[in-house]
């Protein structure tokens, strides 16, 4: 009888290549599904009027063309989201890192404050935009009634177009711990040789700060810029629940925009459009900031 040809095994390599694919194949099938179909689907529906309960018509560029010749509140909200980002991210930075500062002493207790200054940032946005609503009531707000103790009269806070939108960004402030505990890890990351080997030189707190602190937060701090920035122009819920976009549209981000034209007018071509705009922006920010990163981030692995 003539022998039968050996069977030819798979490698051991071979072996695990196929079974980390055969692990990453559920996750494709579900990136291809549910995450680049839809994008996909979006770009095509851009170009088209789809009001979800008649076929898509295609239009060419007349979505594009009507936001940015005839539509004014899409100036309006783009707008006031970049009021929304120009100063909450700075502030956000600002805030977090002083948190991160103040909470990074050796004092007694401090597990606690650090609990006490993170729990803001886990409670749900609704909950808390419902809690700020009521904090900043003007007639019997919280603040209005300690400002009223010393004599103070508080303003409309949501109520006033003036108040409106530092009110959203003093109630986004409110839960900053989590950007505060990135910052914490970072600080609790720089060598304290270098601190030492400055103060033995004789440089003071403040140069301390200046020339080790910040340098070495630099990576840290690009972070939560480049999040921050896309975090900040897709704000929505606050607004949403908390004014609708009032008073006399002051609130009306862009998101709450797109939202309305989406789900309120059923016009999905159109806020596709208003997507893949915001998108190319937030896209083109981003590469600015990679691009000026190397004016101000510093990496110690770099350097050596």
């Amino acid at each position: 009888m003539p022998e039968k040809p050996p069977r030819r095994h798979l490698s051991l390599a071979a072996r695990e290549a196929l079974t980390c694919y055969l692990f990453l194949l559920p996750w494709g099938i579900g990136f291809l599904i549910f995450v680049l179909g839809p994008i996909v689907a979006s770009l095509v529906l851009s170009f088209m009027r789809y009001d979800v309960v008649t076929a898509p018509r295609f239009l060419g560029l007349s979505n594009f063309r009507e936001l940015f010749s005839t539509d004014y509140r899409f100036g309006m909200s783009m707008g006031n989201t970049a009021y929304y980002v120009a100063f909450y991210v700075p502030l956000h930075l600002i805030v977090a890192l002083g948190l991160a500062l103040l909470l990074n002493q050796k004092v007694r207790g401090m597990p606690v404050y650090r609990t006490l200054f993170y729990i803001p940032s886990i409670v749900p946005i609704v909950a808390s935009s419902i809690l700020w609503v009521w904090i900043l009531q003007p007639e019997w707000g919280m603040i209005n009634s300690l400002l009223a103790v010393f004599g103070v009269k508080g303003p409309l806070w949501l109520s006033s177009l003036t108040w409106s939108k530092p009110s959203m960004i003093m109630m986004a402030l409110w839960g900053s711990g989590s950007a505060m505990i990135i910052c914490l890890a970072g600080l609790q990351g720089v060598p304290q040789h270098l601190y030492e080997a400055a103060e033995i030189d004789g440089a003071n707190r403040w140069q301390r700060f200046a020339h080790i602190t910040l340098p070495m937060l630099s990576p840290t701090l690009f972070f939560m810029l480049i999040l921050g920035v896309i975090g900040s122009f897709q704000v929505f819920t606050t607004a949403y629940v908390m004014t609708g976009g009032g008073p006399a549209e002051s609130t009306l981000f862009y998101m709450l925009y797109l939202y309305r034209r989406a789900f309120v007018f059923l016009n999905m071509g159109y806020a596709a459009a208003m997507a893949w705009i915001l998108f190319v922006i937030v896209l083109a920010l981003t590469l600015v900031q990679f691009r000026l990163a190397n004016r101000w981030v510093y990496y110690e692995a770099e350097q050596r």
